[in-house]
Parts: C-alpha cells; structure tokens; sequence
C-alpha cells in the first residue's frame, strides 16, 4: 500500500504529516526489526525501546544497542528514564554524540515495578517538582540541538490526577510535545483510558499532545482526530498484534472506509518474515534464543487465527525456523 505525499504544519519540523501516528515504545517489542514492519506499514513516527540513563553512565557500550537507530526508521526518538536530572542530561550528551535522533523522549510513563522502583517511569508523577528538575535537565542538556518530548500518563491513581499539572510544568521547563497514556499508573493496561483528560489537556497547551490508549482500530484514530484536539496519536498494543492498524487507519482517513479484509495467510507471511528478519539480525543471540524472544511476538500475531487455541499451545514452545514454519503451514491461504 502506498500513502499519499505527506504535507505538514505539525509544529515540530521532523514530522512531515498533519496528525502522525505514533509507534509506541515497548520495551522487548519495538526493536529495529518490528520498527522496520511498522514504518513500512504506515507509522509516521517511532521510539526506541526505553533505556535506563543510569545504564547509559554506567555501561554505555552494552547499552548502545538499545540507542541504535536506522536512517529507515526516521523520524525517531531515543526514550530514556530516571529521576536525576544531572544524570539523564549527562546520559543525554553521551547519547548526541554517538547517535543522531530526531528528538530525546522522556518516559515519565511507564508502570512496571523494576522502572517504577528505581524511582523512574510513572514514579515521578508522585513528584512534580522532581519531574520538572529531570525535563529541565534534559533540555539544558540538548540545548538547541534537537527537541526534548516527554510521555506521562494522567496520575498515578484516582486519587492523584494530575495530567494538568505535569504538562504545565512541562511546557515551562522546554518540553516540545507531550505524550499522554490516559491511564493511571495504579491501572496499568485495565480499565479504559480517559480522553476526556487528554482532550482538555490537548487544549490547555501550545505545545502539541499526542493522545495514546485505546486506540485499536481505524475507525478509533478517526474518532479522535474529528473529536478531540490531540495532535496525533500514539499506537502501542494494538500494533503488537495488527501492525497494519497504520496503513488502515490512513486508507480510512483519506477514504472513509476501511481497505479489503486481509486473508489470515498475509499474517502468516509477515510472521515467518518478522522471524527470519530476526534470527538474520543476531539481535536476540542463536536460533534458540531467537525463537524464545520470538514466542510472544508470534502469539501476538496469531490472536483470532482459526483454531488458535491449539496453535498457540504449540506456538509457545516453538524453537526453530523449520518448526514454525510447519505450524503455520495449515492456515489457509
């Protein structure tokens, strides 16, 4: 599928279309090899897998594959996390002059416990003043270099909700574009994400607000563009199992209507091609540890397959190549 010439007056200069879609990053999923599916499938802007800044000062080298960036894959993002704000800027000089990003994205976002318990990801939104001092410090750090953007979700629970606030502090410490996840931090991936917070956000800023959760389909990117006044979107989850939810959801802007149904055999395709694509990339090791990484990929993928039940229970312990490619032979073209 191709896609119209973008043309653009989103206010950064590295985004080339009017209402980009976001890959989001995810750690142990939007590597080079996924990153490279999705921006031939219509994703207008990615993110690297997050990387600790400590791990950045600490062990740069065995770090720096987490950094690593394709000309292809532009525009891109390097996405760090802490909670110094001399560290992550000292993190992101090192960054600069090895790698070339587009923009430096901030994760104050991200739930897991081992982020959240070094103080990093969602934990700042406990901490304003804190998270204000990380954003300041990265931007100092970049100076007119490249733009700085951050990731947030609306509080840490119900009973903090403070979306409002972090973007103002934001904004005024030089952040140029905000990210919102409309969950707290105490939802995780339950529960549905507020719009209403990310809309009344979107409005509240000058600088643009990309909305992210929730969005699984076409139809969902359409809504929120006709409705709120978010910028664009960020697509995680869903780009997990149906990477061309990019390519529909702009064939649906541009027409008003989704494209043909895809036969079950092009996931199967994409799947033993996103497979072959990492085992010839040496990212995750030998065949084994390959086809380890590669099982939750995979299962993704096979969400909704004809007979999936019995698949899957053979997917999760596939191992090779040849292995994999004999389990999918079945579904019909």
């Amino acid at each position: 599928m191709t896609f119209p010439e973008p043309t653009s007056s989103f206010p950064l200069p590295f985004i080339k279309t009017d209402f980009p879609l976001f890959l989001a990053p995810m750690a142990g999923v939007t590597d080079p090899i996924f990153r490279t599916i999705c921006k031939e499938l219509g994703a207008d802007v990615m993110v690297t897998e997050f990387v600790s800044a400590e791990g950045i000062l600490q062990a740069w080298e065995r770090n720096r594959r987490y950094t690593k960036i394709e000309e292809s894959h532009r525009p891109i993002g390097i996405q760090l996390f802490g909670a110094d704000g001399a560290h992550m800027g000292e993190a992101t000089r090192i960054i600069l002059d090895h790698e070339k990003p587009d923009f430096i994205d901030i994760n104050f976002g991200c739930p897991v416990p081992k982020v959240v318990g070094k103080n990093g990801g969602s934990s700042l939104l406990k901490d304003l003043p804190l998270l204000a001092s990380v954003a300041a410090g990265v931007v100092k750090a970049v100076g007119d270099r490249i733009p700085v953007t951050a990731k947030i979700r609306i509080g840490w629970d119900f009973q903090n909700l403070c979306a409002m606030d972090a973007c103002r502090l934001l904004e005024d410490a030089g952040i140029s574009m905000i990210t919102i996840h409309g969950r707290t931090r105490s939802q995780q991936y339950s529960g549905a994400a507020n719009w209403d917070i990310i809309d009344e956000c979107a409005r509240a800023m000058s600088v643009p607000v990309i909305g992210n959760g929730d969005i699984a389909t076409a139809q969902a990117v359409a809504y929120v563009k006709e409705n709120t006044a978010v910028s664009g979107v960020m697509i995680g989850r869903a780009a997990m199992e149906n990477p061309w939810i990019f390519a529909d959801a702009k064939y649906f802007l541009l027409h008003g209507v989704l494209p043909p149904a895809r036969q079950p055999r092009e996931k199967t395709d994409l799947i033993l091609r996103h497979t072959r694509m990492a085992l010839n990339s040496g990212h995750y090791g030998d065949e084994l540890h390959t086809m380890r990484h590669m099982r939750s990929r995979i299962l993704a993928y096979t969400k909704g397959f004809p007979g999936a039940k019995e698949m899957r229970s053979r997917l999760v312990r596939v191992s090779s190549l040849r292995e994999l490619e004999e389990l999918l032979s079945g579904i019909p073209r």
